[in-house]
This record gives C-alpha cells, sequence and structure tokens, in this order.
C-alpha cells in the first residue's frame, strides 16, 4: 500500500477543479472524496439530491484519477462502519500513514464546528483553507456584515457590482439603473406558454447507488429515475447547461423569472437556468457564469435587454453571495430564532401533495417529483403558506433543507428562516412577505384550476390565503403595525366592517384548525 504525507478531504460540495490545490500534482499527497452515513441522516433528504451529489462527488474523483492525482473514492460501503467524518479522517490518516490533514472550510456551520474541533483534538497536523468560490472570501464577511445587523442586499448587491466592475458604465450602471426589477414581473400568457424552451436535461444513472442507500437503510423520500437523473452533475454538463441557458432561454429569463404556471407539465424549470446544484456543488464559478451570461447579453444587445441580464445577475452576485454572508456571520445563534413564535407541526401533504390549494399541490407536487421549485414558488406559494399558518421555523428549515436538490444549509437558512418565514428578528426582511390569493392570481395561473375561489375571503370555497393573510396580519398587528412598508395594509384593514372582520377572521381559525384538510 502506497503511504503519503498530506491527506486532503473534499467533501460533497467542494467539487472545484479550479482550486489552487489542484494546480501543482503532489505525489506524496492523497485525496479523499467519501460518502458517509453522517451527511445521509442529519436531515431526511429527497432521494434526487442524495444521488445528485454522490454521483458528482463519484464523477469528480474520477476526473482526478484520470488527471494523475492521487485519489481515494469511498462509498457507503466502504465507511459504513465510520459514524463520523473525524473517525473517517483519522483511520484513513493512520492507513495511509499521513502526518497531516488538509480540508477547505465547510459551508455548513455543523461540518465547520466538527472539523474546527478535530483539527483541535488531533494528534496530526491539520490545516484549513478557503473554498476559492465565493465572491467574497470567507475572511471578508465581517468586513461587510455585522452580527444581529440588517444589511441591506441592495447595497451589497452594488457595491460587489462596483467591486467587480459588472453591468458598470465606469461609476454609473449600465443601462442608467442598479435594478430592474420592476420589469420582471410578467404573467405568462397562453402564446407564452407555447414558446417556452424544453428544458436542458441530462442522462445520468444513479440506480447503483439508490442500491448502497437501500442496503445502508438510508431513510430518503421523492421520486426518481434511476437511469435519467436530468440534472448537470459534471463541469461539463454545468457548462453545456449554461450554454444552452444563453442560448434559449436568457433573453426571456427576466421578464419571467417570478412567473408561475400549472400549464407546462415537462418544463418545472421555466427559463430558469437548473445551475443552482452545480454552481452550489461548486462544479462551476459563479464568476465564470455571470461573465458568459454577460458575454451573450453584448453579442446580441438586440435581442437580449438588460433587465433579463440584471436579473440573472443579481440573484448570483447579489442574493447568493448576500444569504451566505448573512449566515455565516449570524450563526449558530441565527438557527434558533423565531421572532413569531410560530409553533404548528407541517402539515401532512407536505410530503405527499394531495391538498385542494391548486398553487400549492402544484409546487409541492414538484418539489417532490423533481427536487426543484423556482425561488417564487419556494417564497411566495410554499413559504407564504408556511408563514400564514404559523409553522414552526424548525420544520420548515429541515423540509427545505431535505428536499430540494440545491439546499446547502448556508443557502437554505437564510432564505427560509429569515426571507420567507420572517422569523430572523427582520435581519434579511424589512417587512414579512406574506401575501393574499391576489398576489399569486397575479402571477400566475394557478387560480384558474383551484377547488377554492381567490376572489372569495369567507365561505366554503373562499380561498385560504385570503383569510389567512388578514388574521396573520391582525395577530401581529403589535410588531408590524409602525412598519413603513406595512402601514397601508391595517388601513385597509380598518376600513373593513367589524362584521367582515370577525367573517374573515373566524375563517381563518376554522383553516387553521383543518389545516391538513384543506
Amino acid at each position: 500500500m502506497a503511504h503519503y504525507k498530506v491527506l486532503r478531504l473534499i467533501l460533497g460540495d467542494q467539487l472545484n477543479a479550479s482550486h489552487s490545490w489542484f494546480k501543482e500534482k503532489e505525489p506524496d499527497t492523497l485525496y479523499l472524496i467519501a460518502e458517509l452515513k453522517q451527511e445521509t441522516n442529519y436531515v431526511k433528504h429527497h432521494v434526487q439530491k442524495l444521488c445528485a451529489f454522490f454521483y458528482a462527488m463519484e464523477r469528480f474523483a474520477t476526473a482526478l484519477q484520470s488527471a494523475d492525482y492521487s485519489t481515494l473514492h469511498l462509498t457507503l460501503d466502504d465507511t459504513h462502519q465510520d459514524k463520523t467524518l473525524p473517525d473517517l479522517l483519522t483511520r484513513i490518516a493512520k492507513q495511509y500513514r499521513c502526518s497531516e490533514i488538509n480540508y477547505q472550510y465547510p459551508d455548513e456551520f455543523r461540518l465547520k464546528a466538527q472539523l474546527s474541533k478535530f483539527k483541535k483534538e488531533s494528534d496530526l497536523l491539520v490545516k484549513a483553507y478557503d473554498t476559492e468560490h465565493f465572491m467574497l472570501p470567507f475572511e471578508r464577511i465581517n468586513d461587510r456584515f455585522e452580527k444581529n445587523k440588517h444589511v441591506t442586499m441592495e447595497h451589497f448587491y452594488r457595491a460587489m457590482r462596483k467591486q467587480y466592475t459588472i453591468l458598470m458604465d465606469g461609476s454609473s450602471p449600465q443601462g442608467g439603473q442598479w435594478n430592474f426589477d420592476s420589469n420582471n414581473r410578467n404573467k405568462f400568457k397562453k402564446a407564452d406558454l407555447n414558446a417556452i424552451p424544453p428544458p436542458k436535461l441530462f442522462i445520468n444513472d444513479v440506480s447503483s447507488i439508490i442500491s448502497r442507500l437501500k442496503k445502508h437503510n438510508v431513510n430518503y423520500f421523492g421520486e426518481i429515475n434511476p437511469q435519467q437523473l436530468p440534472w448537470p452533475l459534471t463541469r461539463k454538463q454545468a457548462k453545456t447547461c449554461l450554454e444552452y441557458f444563453c442560448t434559449h432561454l436568457l433573453k426571456n429569463f427576466g421578464q419571467f423569472q417570478d412567473a408561475m404556471t400549472d400549464q407546462v407539465t415537462n418544463n418545472a424549470s421555466l427559463y430558469h437556468s437548473r445551475l443552482s446544484f452545480a454552481l452550489n456543488a461548486k462544479l462551476i464559478h459563479p464568476l465564470y457564469v455571470i461573465r458568459r451570461v454577460i458575454d451573450e447579453f453584448n453579442a446580441h444587445p438586440d435581442t437580449i435587454s438588460i433587465s433579463q441580464v440584471e436579473g440573472f445577475v443579481r440573484q448570483i452576485l447579489g442574493w447568493r453571495e448576500y444569504v451566505r454572508c448573512i449566515y455565516w456571520v449570524n450563526m449558530p445563534d441565527y438557527a434558533q430564532k423565531n421572532q413569531l413564535q410560530a409553533n404548528q407541526s407541517l402539515p401532512e401533504y407536505f410530503w405527499q401533495g394531495n391538498v385542494k390549494m391548486n398553487c400549492l399541490s402544484h409546487a409541492l407536487t414538484q418539489s417532490l417529483d423533481s427536487a426543484y421549485a423556482h425561488h417564487i414558488q419556494r417564497l411566495m406559494i410554499i413559504g407564504n403558506f408556511c408563514l400564514l399558518t404559523g409553522i414552526d421555523p424548525n420544520e420548515v428549515d429541515q423540509w427545505y433543507l431535505g428536499v430540494y436538490i440545491d439546499a446547502i444549509e448556508w443557502v437554505e437558512m437564510p432564505n427560509t428562516r429569515g426571507m420567507s418565514q420572517f422569523a430572523d428578528d427582520a435581519i434579511i426582511a424589512t417587512k414579512p412577505y406574506a401575501a393574499s390569493g391576489n398576489y399569486i392570481n397575479k402571477m400566475s395561473d394557478y387560480c384558474k384550476n383551484c377547488h377554492y375561489d381567490v376572489k372569495q375571503k369567507v365561505g366554503e370555497k373562499a380561498c385560504p390565503y385570503n383569510s389567512l393573510y388578514w388574521q396573520f396580519m391582525d395577530k401581529h398587528r403589535a410588531l408590524l403595525e409602525k412598519n413603513p412598508r406595512i402601514g397601508m395594509v391595517y388601513r385597509n384593514w380598518d376600513k373593513q366592517t367589524p362584521q367582515l372582520q370577525q367573517q374573515t377572521l373566524a375563517q381563518a381559525n376554522y383553516y387553521l384548525t383543518h389545516i391538513n384538510e384543506l
């Protein structure tokens, strides 16, 4: 058996071939990529998520081996006796007589804490490195953010635009304004639906991974075709997916990025790029994606407007980087925040999708079938429902973290506990993203085929979002009334007759009592 001086750990979301670790081949270094039981059971995962990470890890290990890097890829068959990651590292280091262990900073607090403890207690030399993936380095986060303090995402986004000279005209934003969000709220018309290109899908056979999951009694949920996991799971596939997005989807991305429909059953991703897993697994760098999109825009200014491009750039350079900073500067306390004291249990249909509300049924079923929903489905359908019904943010976090293929805690928790559930003491959002059925009707065609009537507040067929919205606002009036972004809501509520107010609240309380029957 060969012996090595250095053992380098590569986690499942650190599949970055451009990392400086790989600039030179070092014959005394062994790279370790391992499936581990602890990573399958800290939350109940969607089967597509588990398979995506394990497949991507295996392919990355194969690529390293083909490039003559000494690489050890271990499956659950090889690691089933290792209860923890430190147990695995200690065993492999001893087996290969390594005197030093290297790892990249994990992007989840639980792993960072676990490896930091290991670093302090190990008899070996243990060194930690930056992942070299994010556009704001880890050590610079505290320069921009302060614990428990609100930082406006727009200000952060503009600073990042300037720092990287992205969509800039000198010191001014290209196009004369920083944000084109007001242009990006179109609803699909019938002709628009017919024009949506098919998604770029891939054929990744994960049947052997599913066999291992079953063999080792991994508890998962969700649907999967074992021969055709369709997500981009290698760097080559990610680049192919990016090219497809630039060529076929970018020209309409911005205007339809918030739109929702149940009329396109085989294209749940609509004009979205399908790159979120590849980005979060670090198969592709965010700056590479941004520059490729801007190059496409510059090459086709007559067919691609800046509002399409800016909306996409804002999601990656702005929001993605922003929530990562919020996560790290506020953890671990962030995971306990629950300012609205929400404590209801998650309804059973979140695991089945069988609910009479068409918008919620479609979003849940799509999530369970494909491990995917776009940001407005997550925020304004599923998240909005959880907010209005007072679901415990711990349960909401666990569901979101488990169900979505791109969900890693650094990106999931601020989006869920902060933006969606308004549980984080307004560190992210300055108001709750609560909405009645009217918003859903404006941005989708869900209401046309619903059991409930979106125009009714009370009655047997009344849209649950309507009365639940007013009950939520009434319940939290003491906290929200002085918020300048919400004042008009309470003025509208106060204009309603006492009888209608009472009927609306009674309707909401009925729905809350019978939440599992909606």
